[in-house]
C-alpha cells in the first residue's frame, strides 16, 4: 500500500467517511491537490463554494492535510460559518431590520470586516507569528470565546475560505420580486429581507475578490440540500447524544429555505466563473470535474 493510500485511509477513518470516499478522492481530490500544488503564488487564497452538505469542509480538510503531508505547506482553513455575527448582533438585526435575520447564514449575518482582517493577517504572517482563527459554536448559536480559537503559526502557504455563499454575487433587483419558496412568500411578502440580504452581499465582494482561485462543488439541484443537510444532522446527533443545538426534519426543511434563492443562483452562475467545477450526483459522488 502506498503512503498516499495509507494517508487517505486514515483521513477517511478520522472523518467517518464511507468506503466510496477513497475512490472519489483518488479520482478527483488528488488531481485537484496536484493542480493546486503547481501554483507558485504564496500564500494562495482558495475559495470553495458548495451548498449545505456538499462536502466543502471535508474537501478543505483534505487539501490542508495532504498539502501539508506531501508538500510541507502550512494551510489555514476558514469557514464562512465561523464569521457569523454574535447572537446579540443578529437579535439586533432581527428587531431593527427583519425578524428572519435572527437565523444565521445569509449575507448580512456575517462579520465581513473580521474575515478580511483574518485573511490579511494570514497573508502577511511570518515565521514566529500567529493568527487566531474564529470559531462559531452552533450548539449555543453564538461565536465561541476568543480564547478558544485555534491558532495558525508561521508563514502561510495557502488559505482556504469555504462556505455556501463564497463567491456569490448580488442578483438584479428584478429577480427579487417573485418569492422562490413558502418562507419568502409568507414571512417576507414585501421582499424587505431578501433585499437586505442582496444589498449586504455587495459588501462581501471585497472579501471574495481577495481569492485567487475558486472551486465549486456543484450539486445536481436544490432538492439535494434537504437530504444532505438531514444526513449532516444525523452525524452530529451521533456525536452529540444530548441533542443540544440539533434540528428536527421539519426544522431543517424550513431552515434551508433561507438559502434557496442564492443556492439556486450559484448553481446557475458559478459554473461559468469558477476555476474548478466538481459536478456532484445525488449520491454525493462526482460525475465530472473540469478546470477552466
Amino acid at each position: 500500500m502506498t503512503a498516499r493510500l495509507e494517508g487517505l485511509n486514515r483521513f477517511a477513518a478520522d472523518h467517518q467517511l464511507p468506503p466510496a470516499f477513497v475512490h472519489l478522492a483518488q479520482t478527483h481530490y488528488f488531481p485537484l491537490l496536484d493542480w493546486l500544488s503547481n501554483h507558485n503564488r504564496s500564500p494562495h487564497l482558495l475559495g470553495i463554494n458548495g451548498c449545505q452538505g456538499s462536502g466543502k469542509s471535508t474537501l478543505a480538510d483534505f487539501l490542508a492535510r495532504f498539502l501539508g503531508e506531501e508538500h510541507g505547506w502550512n494551510v489555514a482553513v476558514l469557514s464562512i460559518d465561523d464569521l457569523y455575527l454574535t447572537r446579540a448582533e443578529r437579535q439586533s438585526l432581527a428587531q431593527t431590520v427583519h425578524p428572519l435575520l435572527q437565523t444565521r447564514g445569509v449575507p448580512g449575518t456575517h462579520d465581513v470586516a473580521l474575515g478580511m482582517n483574518i485573511l490579511d493577517r494570514l497573508c502577511a504572517q511570518q515565521r514566529g507569528e500567529s493568527t487566531a482563527i474564529p470559531r462559531f459554536d452552533k450548539s449555543c448559536d453564538d461565536r465561541a470565546p476568543a480564547h478558544t480559537w485555534p491558532a495558525v503559526t508561521g508563514k502561510v502557504d495557502m488559505v482556504i475560505l469555504e462556505g455556501w455563499c463564497v463567491g456569490s454575487r448580488p442578483q438584479p433587483a428584478q429577480a427579487l420580486k417573485t418569492p422562490v419558496n413558502a418562507l419568502e412568500a409568507e414571512e417576507d411578502p414585501e421582499g424587505h429581507w431578501r433585499a437586505f440580504v442582496n444589498r449586504s452581499l455587495q459588501n462581501y465582494q471585497q472579501l471574495f475578490q481577495r481569492l485567487h482561485t475558486m472551486a465549486l462543488l456543484k450539486a445536481p439541484d436544490f432538492s439535494c440540500v434537504y437530504h444532505w443537510r438531514l444526513e449532516q444532522e444525523r452525524k452530529l446527533a451521533s456525536r452529540n447524544p444530548d441533542g443540544k443545538g440539533l434540528m428536527s426534519a421539519d426544522e431543517i426543511a424550513r431552515f434551508i429555505q433561507h438559502y434557496q434563492r442564492l443556492t439556486e443562483a450559484n448553481l446557475s452562475d458559478l459554473p461559468h466563473t469558477a476555476d474548478v467545477v466538481l459536478e456532484l450526483n445525488h449520491e454525493h459522488g462526482i460525475d465530472r470535474a473540469y478546470y477552466q
